[in-house]
């Protein structure tokens, strides 16, 4: 049996053995589970957590895939890497903005604190993420859509890591849904959910097996993963002649479905919007 056949399928594992698994790639590497990289400019970057690897099923079921999603595959994650415990905040994306000297159109809504950074293009991504290697000495860059979904199922089989059903306590969407476990403050009292129809702080809802918040909802995540095919299912000629990636995660705008992990959206290279943002990786090899 190869070094990759003998990947275990994460599908089969308990939470328990998928912590032990994620446990064991941080000590084969000399680092803990949760880790920041210092920064030259005396600060630390994003918070990290490790990946271990193993195979995956990636994708949505034969009878529940809807236009421009995958169909599932069995799919090989071959090396461990680290990858952000949080989509990157604004705090973070400034101090980078301060240090390049970048300027923010003034039209342009800017989250603050701990909210997701917003309304930065993909071309301004990269520049954060070479402007992050540049201060920590190790390589950063966008998660492929593979090695996205494959930390934010962190095991899970099902549509959501927290089940088949998400409820308001469990990811900031934009959707009335009855409530299936207490939302946090004055929402806990109602028998339904109310979006809040905004971005909210990263770390405001419960994390995955892996550590990993808000995979589902709060803000799209851009992947490094170009979008093949038509962006609009109804009409197969649009838009191929852009340059479109895969986002995602779903955002504090959309419903239920869009949260899923199988849910995709196509995102330009130049695209602003108030509920598109990002998650780092960092290479541990």
């Amino acid at each position: 049996m190869t070094a990759v056949d003998a990947l275990p399928c994460v599908h089969d594992l308990s939470p328990a053995a998928l912590r032990e698994l994620q446990a064991e790639a941080a000590r084969a590497h000399g680092i803990e589970v949760r880790f920041s990289d210092p920064l030259r400019d005396g600060g630390v970057g994003p918070e990290l957590v490790v990946v271990p690897p193993g195979q995956f099923d990636q994708g949505a079921a034969a009878d529940e895939t809807r236009p421009g999603e995958l169909p599932r595959r069995r799919v090989r994650i071959e090396r461990p890497y680290a990858i952000g415990r949080y989509a990157v905040t604004a705090d973070e994306f400034e101090r980078h903005a301060r240090g390049v000297g970048l300027v923010w159109a003034d039209h342009l809504l800017r989250a603050e604190g701990r909210q997701p950074v917003i309304n930065v293009s993909a071309l301004e991504v990269a520049d954060y993420l070479d402007w992050l290697s540049a201060q920590t000495g190790r390589r950063y860059r966008l998660p492929s859509e593979a090695e996205w979904e494959y930390a934010a199922r962190a095991g899970s089989a099902t549509a959501y890591c927290f089940g088949d059903r998400l409820s308001c306590g469990e990811a900031n969407i934009g959707a009335l849904m009855a409530g299936r476990q207490s939302a946090a403050g004055w929402r806990g009292w109602l028998p339904f959910c109310v979006p809040l129809h905004r971005v909210c702080e990263v770390g405001s809802y419960p994390a995955n097996v892996w550590g990993l918040h808000e995979v589902h909802g709060n803000v799209w995540e851009l992947t490094a993963d170009r979008w093949q095919g038509p962006v609009d299912p109804a009409n197969p000629g649009a838009g191929r002649n852009l340059d479109w990636r895969v986002s995602k995660g779903g955002s504090w705008f959309e419903g239920v479905r869009d949260a899923s992990f199988a849910a995709r959206r196509p995102r330009l290279d130049n695209e602003l919007d108030t509920n598109l943002g990002f998650r780092v990786l960092r290479e541990l090899d």
